[in-house]
């Protein structure tokens, strides 16, 4: 349990700065880097990748909502919350390469 733990955390930082420069190949590499430090098997390295793209996403939409809110007061925190939950649905393209990065990663530390 602690090497996923450890996985994702990396995986998420990894995937805010990698992901951020490479749009598509970024998750990706974020997320074999959590399959690496997860190990095992394919699922645990998944399951390391998918989490670090969901809390990225997260993370992300909260941020817009206090940015919203120190700019424009609560209408801006509902527009940033708005404007988040439509970017989590289209972000979640970095949970699902993160995924397939973290199989790759769970595999290949196998061996």
């Amino acid at each position: 349990m602690g090497n996923i733990i450890l996985a994702v955390i990396i995986g998420f930082l990894a995937m805010v700065t990698v992901g951020v420069a490479l749009p598509v190949i970024g998750p990706i590499l974020a997320g074999l880097l959590a399959g690496i430090i997860a190990g095992e098997s394919p699922l645990r390295g998944m399951t390391a990748g998918f989490t670090a793209g969901i809390i990225g996403a997260v993370i992300f939409k909260i941020l817009l909502a206090v940015i919203g809110f120190i700019i424009a007061g609560p209408i801006g925190a509902i527009a940033g919350f708005i404007i988040g939950m439509a970017l989590i649905i289209l972000s979640l393209y970095l949970a699902i390469l993160g995924a397939i990065g973290g199989a790759i990663g769970g595999l290949l530390s196998r061996r």
